[in-house]
Parts: C-alpha cells; sequence; structure tokens
C-alpha cells in the first residue's frame, strides 16, 4: 500500500534532499524520467519479480521472433538442452537426501527442477503451451509430495540451491491455470526455506566462518526468493540485511574483504579454488538480480563492491594476475573441536573453466548503469552462448546456475546510463559510485523501474535526489504534478 504524502511533507523532503545534495534546479531536472526506485518497505511486489521480469521475457520473445543476435544463439542453446523438451516427466520424491552416508537422490530433483526453469523459459519466447504444461506439471508433481531435505551438512547446500531454483521456475507459471501456487509457496515456506534460514542463525552449529561464502549465499538466495515469491516482506528484508551485515562470510563484505586502488576487489575463495569462487559470483549476482526487480539496488551496495569483486574473478579466471591478502579463518564446531586455515594467494585457474554466471552481471553493471566491466565483459563473451543445467557436465556444479544468461539477460543500453551512475535501494540511501549527471535518470536504469514516482515516499525521495544528484526541488514539483498538486 503506497503511502500517502501531503504537499507541505513533499516540500519538506525536496528541500532537505536539495540540501543533502548541494544541488539546485538545473536546466536538465525538470525533463528526466520520472521513474525512480520504488520504496521496498511500500510497494507490492512485482510478479514475474524473481531473475526475469514481465519486460525481460517479452524483450527475449521479441528479439527471438525478431532473427536478433545473440538472442538467437542464446535460443538454441536452450532448446538443444534436453531438460527444455515437452516430453519431460518429472520423478518426485517424499525425502531428499545430499551428502556422505545418506541415499543420495538429489540429482533427481535438480535435474526435474531444471526441466521446470527451462520448458517455463522456452514458453515464455516460443509461446508453445507444451512447454507451460510441463513446467506446471513437474513442479506440481514435487510440491504434491516432497516433505523434507535431509542428508549431511550438504542438506543446507541443497536446501538452498534447489530451493532458489524452484521459485525461479515456478514463478514464470504463477499464472497458469492449472498451477498450485499456494502449494508451491508451502514448499517454499516449510521445506527449502527453513533449512536455508537456519543455516544464516546457526551456521550448523559451526563458528561463524568455518563454511566459505558460497554456502551462505545459496541460503540468502533461497530466502530471499522464498519471500519474493511468497510475498513475504520480512523474510526478504531478512535476506537483504544479511547481504549487507551479516557475521557469515557470504555478507558482501566478507566474501569481498579488500578493495585495491586499481578497482578490482578480492574475492575470498579465489583462496580455495576457482569452481567455488565462481560459484559464488554467481550466486551473489542472483541475489543482486532477484532483490533488484523488486526495487532493492545490491548491485551498487557499497560503491558497487559486488562489481568490483566480480571483475577480479573474471580477470584471475582468465588468467590474469591478481593480488590476495593472506587471511586466516577459524574452523570448528561450536563447544566442540576448533582449527584454523591461511589462504595465503589465489590458487591456480584453468582458463578454459566457465558457469553461466556472467551475462547476466555484464549487462547490468554496462548497459543499465554504463560503467566499465572489462574483464567480466571479455568473460561473458568467452562464455557465448551461455547454457544451462546439462550443459555443463552431469554433477551437480553444472546446476548451481540455471543459466541461458546470452538469451535472458542480453540488453540494449539504458539511455542516458552513465560510468559510476549511483542508485537508491529502499532505504534512499547512496549505494553507486560518482554522481549522476542531471537529465539521466531512466526508468529501465533503476529497479522496478516500471514503477512512477508518485509511488515513492518523501524520505526515498530525499535519498534518490541526493544519490542522483537531481534537484529535490524539481523532483518534488514533479511528484506534486504528477498527483495533480493535491494535497494527500
Amino acid at each position: 500500500m503506497t503511502r500517502q504524502i501531503s504537499r507541505r511533507s513533499m516540500l519538506k523532503a525536496a528541500g532537505a534532499a536539495a540540501g543533502a545534495a548541494g544541488v539546485g534546479v538545473g536546466a536538465g531536472a525538470g525533463t528526466t524520467a520520472l521513474a525512480v526506485p520504488a520504496s521496498a518497505a511500500d510497494s507490492p511486489f512485482a510478479h514475474p519479480g524473481l531473475l526475469h521480469t514481465r519486460s525481460d521475457l517479452d524483450r527475449m520473445a521479441a528479439k527471438v521472433k525478431a532473427g536478433a543476435r545473440p538472442y538467437t544463439a542464446g535460443f538454441a542453446k536452450l532448446t538443444a538442452n534436453r531438460h527444455a523438451q515437452s516430453g519431460w516427466r518429472a520423478n518426485p520424491q517424499a525425502t531428499v537426501y545430499r551428502g556422505a552416508g545418506a541415499p543420495q537422490n538429489y540429482a533427481v530433483l535438480y535435474n526435474d527442477i531444471h526441466a521446470a526453469y527451462q520448458n517455463a523459459l522456452r514458453y515464455h519466447v516460443s509461446g508453445e503451451t507444451a512447454h507451460a504444461d510441463t513446467a506446471v506439471a513437474i513442479l506440481n508433481a514435487w510440491s504434491g509430495k516432497l516433505t523434507s531435505v535431509q542428508g549431511s551438512a550438504d542438506r543446507f547446500l541443497a536446501a538452498g540451491l534447489y530451493g532458489y531454483q524452484f521459485a525461479n521456475a515456478a514463478e514464470l507459471v504463477r499464472d497458469h491455470g492449472d498451477f498450485a501456487l499456494g502449494r508451491a509457496q508451502e514448499l517454499m515456506r516449510n521445506v527449502f526455506h527453513p533449512l536455508s534460514d537456519s543455516f544464516l542463525e546457526h551456521h550448523n552449529n559451526a563458528v561463524v566462518t568455518n563454511y566459505w561464502p558460497n554456502w551462505d549465499l545459496t541460503a540468502i538466495a533461497c530466502v530471499l526468493a522464498t519471500g519474493i515469491f511468497c510475498d513475504d516482506r520480512a523474510v526478504v528484508d531478512r535476506a537483504v540485511e544479511y547481504f549487507k551485515h551479516g557475521d557469515g562470510m557470504g555478507s558482501v563484505k566478507h566474501a569481498i574483504p579488500v578493495v585495491h586502488d586499481d578497482g578490482l576487489a578480492e574475492w575470498v575463495e579465489a583462496g580455495r579454488d576457482q569452481g567455488h569462487a565462481l560459484l559464488g559470483v554467481g550466486l551473489m549476482g542472483t541475489v543482486c538480480e532477484m532483490a533488484w526487480n523488486q526495487g532493492i539496488d545490491l548491485y551498487g551496495y557499497d560503491d558497487s563492491r559486488f562489481l568490483k569483486g566480480a571483475q577480479y574473478v573474471a580477470k584471475w579466471s582468465l588468467g590474469g594476475e591478481v593480488a590476495y591478502t593472506a587471511n586466516t579463518r577459524r574452523k570448528g564446531a561450536i563447544g566442540g573441536w576448533s582449527g584454523s586455515e591461511t589462504a595465503t594467494g589465489a590458487a591456480g585457474v584453468d582458463p578454459a573453466m566457465t558457469r553461466p554466471i556472467w551475462a547476466m552481471i555484464a549487462n547490468h553493471y554496462t548497459k543499465r548503469r554504463g560503467l566499465s566491466a572489462s574483464y567480466v565483459t571479455r568473460a561473458a563473451a568467452k562464455a557465448a552462448p551461455e547454457g544451462g543445467g546439462g550443459d555443463y557436465g552431469p554433477n551437480s556444479g553444472g546446476y548451481d546456475q540455471l543459466g541461458f544468461g546470452t538469451l535472458a539477460f542480453t540488453r540494449d543500453r539504458v539511455e542516458g546510463a552513465a560510468g559510476g551512475a549511483p542508485s537508491a535501494g529502499p532505504s534512499g540511501a547512496a549505494s553507486g559510485g560518482g554522481a549522476r549527471p542531471q537529465g539521466a535518470v531512466s526508468a529501465s536504469a533503476s529497479p522496478a523501474g516500471n514503477r512512477d514516482l508518485a509511488a515513492t515516499g518523501a524520505e526515498d525521495l530525499v535519498g534518490w535526489a541526493a544519490a542522483a544528484g537531481v534537484s529535490a526541488v524539481a523532483s518534488g514539483l514533479l511528484l506534486l504534478r504528477r498527483r495533480g498538486g493535491a494535497a494527500e
């Protein structure tokens, strides 16, 4: 429900923002596009609104229909995948196990989820209803049978990875007449989410640094996806808060602890191995994209810290030299065994190793934001056209990302996007680097860009104007004009 803002409070907010930003009414201020980041505290959730919005899906369909590259290559990659066929039949289980010592059957789950996602995505691009029907049948089968995820500590990985993926597949068919939406929401709330939330809180009763960043990031992705899919603001806020300030290694400043003067920032898991570092970058990008589509800017948080970390991993994975600050992390169980492990340098890499993670990140920073992301862009070009589950080997690592970024995330450059353009998150705090030129704010350059200025609260406008370098007085007048000048 949108807050009602009086004319007096609006002008007061506009004046405060003008003072905070140190800007006046410039010639271009009154002509900027009206859409700004929505207030995450008050705006209804956008659906579809996890990794793909309605405009994203429409763009994919239009580009493929027009024969535009590289969309056609990305779509061909999708249609060639065995999971993307309408003949796929689900094999649901009551209990899924992952981890040594258990009768592991989790591969059945991730194969079915990827089949549901790929068929749903194929439906949105091609319009062939058989693929939507297949996705619905798979998801309904699992929501009607799965009751628990068990195993060793790896059960937390299973809940996080397959939870966020299930939600994304389900989000694409949530309006299908045969889809059991309520049952799918119950599955997220009662099976996947509890394990992920518990991990963020208790870390399997281990010391908080016992687990590398990707463990936290799988849990954050699942918690965030659950909150969005189930329209639960408190759950979304929990994920966002942990991303920013969590104690575990997956929060952004622990995963990316050192920022260098050259604009690159160390990804701590580079001291472990390449595969897990790539997994972490892909998961953090997934979290940022899902949040962005709900008006929450984690991509730009802390002066675009994620970009700096992604650039570092991309350069390193391409065979470049990177700095690494030695770090020691504590390991062990609370009240039990204890130890430590020191990483002294970045691990060796195989430049041929890739995951379908780069297109999403490159397109956000270079096309939405107009920032330089040279290493990420090179990694994306090398990986193109990105595939998905089933294209990167038969083991679980090949199913950690939903993929198909060349099709799903390639986008045209946003008009007015400028290097260093800041953005405002739900609290209105500036989260980008540098000032956006006046007149450069674009609807599609902002999270939830389809929402107009009238949906933004006074304090959110203050933060947005201060961050964007646009006259807050002009912004306030625009809002009043948008509302017809009536006091509310």
